[in-house]
This record gives C-alpha cells, structure tokens and sequence, in this order.
C-alpha cells in the first residue's frame, strides 16, 4: 500500500498489544502513567492489609475503656434496671477450648458503631443467665475478629458469660449445625436464629459467613449449665 500523507499506513499485519504497550512505555507520558498506576496499586495493596489491623487496634482501645466501666456501680445499677445504652459493657464473653481462645468485652447493641468494639448483644433478646435465647454477633474479620474461629467450635465446647453478678456456663448443643458441623448457615434476614424458644436457656452467637463477605450468617447456639453459675462477689462485700 502506497503511504497516504492524510492516514497512516495500515501494516500489512497487526501488530501486536505488547509492541504498542513498548512503544507506549518509551515515550515519556506512558512513562509517567505507569509510574502512577504502580503508585496507586502500591498504595491499594498497603490499606488492604493495613485496614484490618487498624480495626484491631480500634477495638482493642475500646475494649480497654469498656473494661474500666465493666463492673462499676454504675453498670451494675443499669444492669439491674435493664437500661444499659446502646454501646455500654454488657457482659465478657470468654472461650477457652483448644481451637478457640475468645476474651471480649460485648457491649448492648448490634449497630455498626457498637460492633466496632467487637461484640454486641441484640437487643431485645434476654441477658446472660435468663430464660430465653441469649444473642450476640461479633466480627471474624477485624475489629478484634472476636468470632474469627466460630466455625471450630464442636458439641460440648463451652462458652462463659460474665456479667457484674455471676458466670453462665453455656455449651454447644447436639443437632443444631449442619454437615456434621456445629454451626448453621443461614440467610442474613433469618432472624428466627435468635428468637426464644419456650422453656429453653439458650446462647446463640452469628457472624457475617464468609469470612470477608456479607452474604450469609454462620451461627452457633449453646445451652445454659444452670449447675455451673458462678456468683460473682462486688468489691468490697463482706462475706
């Protein structure tokens, strides 16, 4: 083909992606749109692994105020009336099996504000140690990933409550999970997993499922050990 001085000529084969890409780089301005797009996916790469330490350090700061409030008078007189505000120390919530080591403060409440300190309580369910399906969500992920090994748990783990007055004992029960599993998947809108079951003393914890996504709930329910409960003596009392 004759060269045209209105187009260029069309060679008589394509050239191919990485030869354009080459010609790019050696001219300066596609020089400098790689150097920022390496600075970009530099920077991206660094707040992906850093965002989640960063929770951690959050709810770990959190959870050092929440326990210089766990305890005190205050909380044990909101306790008492059942008007402990959405983000106050609720109880401790404690696991110590030999896949899963939890120590975390919950606080009153599932908002995402109240999360951030790593475990909530639902309200309206029932408090540590009453009849009724006891609730509380935690995060598997980041700030303090409380619930990050929920999936472990097996039939007959246990898990302790702490609250200002006493310790509650609670276990994992036979039949609820799934697939030869103690948990059970379930959709996020399926509330049903924290309603009361008549006559029952139940603990049920959840968390998001998979770990990193939304998209389900992965749930654990224990049964209350009345014969376990622990009195826990307030400061200063005499005997």
């Amino acid at each position: 083909m004759e060269p045209s001085f209105v187009t260029p000529a069309v060679p008589a084969r394509p050239r191919s992606v990485g030869s354009l890409v080459g010609d790019s780089l050696r001219r300066p301005g596609g020089r400098r749109a790689l150097s920022v797009l390496s600075i970009v996916l530099f920077l991206a790469g660094v707040a992906m692994f850093a965002y989640p330490v960063g929770t951690d350090l959050y709810s770990k700061y959190q959870q050092g105020n929440l326990s210089s409030q766990f305890g005190s008078q205050k909380l044990r007189d909101e306790y008492r009336t059942r008007s402990i505000p959405i983000g106050q120390a609720l109880t401790r919530l404690i696991i110590n099996t030999k896949d899963v080591k939890v120590d975390v403060l919950v606080v009153e409440g599932t908002t995402p504000a109240a999360l951030r300190a790593g475990a909530g309580h639902y309200p309206g369910t029932p408090l540590p140690g009453e009849t009724g399906n006891v609730g509380i969500a935690g995060h598997r992920t980041t700030f303090g990933r409380p619930f990050n090994h929920i999936d472990e748990l097996k039939v007959g783990d246990e898990v302790i409550l702490e609250t200002p007055f006493s310790k509650f004992h609670y276990k994992v029960i036979p039949g609820w999970g799934t697939g030869g599993h103690a948990y059970k998947i379930v959709d996020p809108s399926d509330f049903s997993v924290v309603q009361s079951v008549p006559g029952k003393s139940y603990l049920t914890l959840t968390s998001c499922h998979p770990k990193g996504s939304a998209k389900k709930r992965i749930t654990v329910r224990l049964e209350l050990q009345p014969k376990e409960t622990e009195t826990i003596k307030q400061k200063g009392a005499t005997s």
